[in-house]
């Protein structure tokens, strides 16, 4: 039947029973958010650029509070998806947090990368990249320590990192699921077994590898769950608004990715997902050997329960190779993503960095 009138539609609404009523309504707010609402703004904590090379940016965000912890703290993100998870909206947000608790804190934005930094490989942002990042820090804080956090993948970087440079003065790590051991990966042992999963083949073709085929990946983990779930879930929860708003954050996050450079990609899947050099003492970074033993700064490492993309046997093992005296290891009860987002990272996670941070600063 065609209505003539919006009118028309609106009086036959208001005829149905309530519940009837109720779930057109949610209908309706879901079209609307699916078609023609606007995206919700995020990562609004006032930052400014103190530094750059090639597509890399690095912020030093900006609070009113005065910073009273002395050992700024640099962020370093994974080489996929962007940044401002970390910064997703006021009021939800680890950058917004740490901030306005007195934290001096600093992000390294790795950028998008373009066809013509396919060659780009690991080596380059950890022994290029980080370096100078961390210098910049040291002299823009004139402080004489650092805290170095990583989140993902950016913690098995930054893990890197620490270990090649046990001369600079990093204080502390925060390193927030971040696969170190590969040994059991789940499902994705069986997406990438060297057997089936040709990777030269892929990034030799490609280049850099599109951000649409690594998030088809990761939704093959879960498929009904992470396919159809979000739309479910909206659709019988349209009616909530804070509900609405983050999943409207979250929707532009999940669907804002970028290439993974090509060379990078295959060193990852290849050096780690196949070959687990890293907890094996054989990895090398532009022919230095890299021993996680020889990181011996303050550790906090931290694992979701629910994680199925860096699950906690793949983080914990880092604690029993650092040689750090200070080391400790929680377990949240999240996933990976809502160790950063969402009530549960607001109410614990939070909290618990910036309280260990603060401990251990000053």
């Amino acid at each position: 039947m065609i209505y003539s009138s919006v009118k028309e539609l609106d009086n036959l609404v208001e005829a149905m029973p309530d519940e009837l009523k109720d779930s057109y309504n949610r209908i309706k707010r879901m079209a609307a958010v699916l078609t023609t609402e606007a995206e919700p703004q995020v990562g609004q904590t006032p930052k400014e650029v103190i530094w750059t090379k090639n597509k890399t940016k690095l912020y030093r965000y900006q609070t009113a509070v005065k910073k009273t912890n002395k050992v700024p703290i640099l962020m370093i993100y994974a080489l996929i998806n962007k940044p401002y998870i970390l910064d997703l909206t006021p009021g939800n947000s680890l950058i917004e947090h740490l901030t306005n608790q007195g934290h001096d804190v600093y992000l390294l934005d790795w950028g998008t990368p373009g066809y013509e930094d396919r060659h780009m490989k690991l080596d380059d942002y950890i022994m290029d990249y980080m370096p100078r990042a961390v210098k910049k820090v040291l002299q823009t804080s004139n402080a004489k320590e650092i805290t170095l956090f990583g989140y993902c993948m950016g913690g098995t970087m930054t893990s890197i990192f620490a270990a090649l440079n046990p001369h600079l003065p990093i204080r502390n790590l925060v390193f927030m699921t971040s696969p170190v051991d590969f040994s059991d990966t789940g499902l994705y042992g069986n997406f990438l077994d060297k057997r089936h999963f040709n990777l030269n083949k892929l990034v030799d073709t490609l280049g850099n590898v599109p951000y649409d085929l690594i998030d088809t990946g990761n939704k093959l983990l879960n498929p009904i769950a992470n396919i159809y779930g979000p739309y479910v879930s909206l659709a019988d929860r349209a009616d909530n608004e804070e509900f609405v708003e983050n999943w409207k954050l979250m929707q532009k996050w999940l669907n804002d990715g970028i290439p993974f450079p090509g060379e990078a990609y295959r060193q990852w899947i290849g050096e780690f997902y196949q070959d687990n050099k890293l907890i094996n003492d054989e990895l090398f970074i532009r022919g230095h050997k890299v021993e996680l033993s020889k990181i011996t700064a303050n550790l906090l490492n931290i694992a979701g329960s629910r994680d199925n993309i860096a699950s906690p046997q793949q983080v914990e093992p880092l604690n029993d190779k650092v040689s750090s005296i200070n080391k400790t290891f929680h377990l949240l009860e999240t996933g990976h993503v809502s160790v950063v987002v969402g009530r549960k990272a607001i109410n614990e996670t939070y909290p618990l960095i910036d309280t260990w941070l603060t401990k251990n600063s000053n």
